[in-house]
């Protein structure tokens, strides 16, 4: 058996194509739903276990992706001017701040702990999509002024980058519904703001998995190939689909990923189905 060291196999299992393939595709589908929602992070967790990471480093090495994932839609999203670069630094100090306290003690995470804080957290967002009117996520508009950070904000965000860091699944949830409900940012911008905060935060709390040898480079680096093509379509061509789509999208995401937590389906049945077929 190979060593569990970082960027290492921690199993027998050869990689072969039918593993980069697997890696790829799931890869794609993990970039599309968390560039315009969140959540997909569960199937990339679920993919490194059943290929035989342990929950630590499966952990770890899903945020090679999330960091080449952000980068993508958030040049994208940059291009389009619906980036407030001024905002995502600001919020970004306290997101790093938790992130990297969070990253310490990750090793320690508990898959029973995992599933109810994603649980609570999905529940959150499936009720805010499902009850908020059309205007209210569309917003009204081109912003007038800057976008008004309160003191509360930080403490929010640093708070969010705690869990990012010590689970992170469910955490575009998280900064969407503050940005939306508590900043008024529609949609489409919240999603930029979010994808950037993850951006700039994530690279200190993989340097954390690294040092604790948690990180599988390869598996790592050939998800996020297909991380990069799910994100890039999702920030050029989705966020024009307009409100109803984005929200209808995130309202059968979010139940998907509640029914797997609720354990009423099985995420990692079928990934492994994929992988016998």
């Amino acid at each position: 058996m190979r060593s569990a060291a970082a960027g290492r196999f921690p199993n027998d299992m050869d990689f072969s194509p039918v593993i980069g393939l697997v890696l790829v595709i799931s890869g794609v589908i993990v970039g599309f739903i968390n560039t315009l929602a969140g959540g997909a992070t569960i199937i990339s967790i679920t993919t490194f276990m059943v290929l035989g990471l342990p929950l630590p480093m499966a952990n770890g090495t899903n945020r090679v992706p999330v960091v080449l994932q952000n980068l993508t839609s958030c040049v994208t999203f940059f291009r389009k001017r619906l980036l407030d670069m001024r905002t995502g630094v600001r919020l970004a100090v306290p997101t790093i701040v938790g992130n990297v306290a969070g990253s310490q003690i990750a090793s320690t995470v508990d898959e029973g702990v995992f599933r109810i804080c994603l649980g609570v957290v999905l529940l959150m967002v499936l009720g805010f999509m499902a009850f908020s009117s059309e205007k209210r996520l569309k917003g009204s508009g081109e912003r007038s002024g800057p976008i008004v950070i309160r003191p509360w904000h930080y403490v929010w965000f640093l708070a969010i980058g705690f869990y990012s860091g010590y689970i992170y699944v469910g955490l575009g949830y998280l900064i969407l519904a503050v940005a939306m409900m508590s900043m008024k940012l529609d949609l489409v911008r919240a999603n930029a703001l979010k994808g950037f905060i993850v951006l700039v935060s994530t690279p200190f709390a993989l340097a954390v998995f690294i040092l604790n040898g948690q990180v599988n480079y390869l598996y790592g680096l050939v998800h996020a190939v297909g991380n990069v093509i799910g994100a890039y379509v999702a920030s050029a061509y989705a966020v024009g689909w307009g409100v109803r789509f984005l929200r209808l999208f995130m309202v059968v995401v979010t139940i998907v990923c509640l029914a797997d937590v609720l354990e009423l389906i099985s995420l990692r049945e079928m990934i492994l189905s994929v992988l016998r077929a």
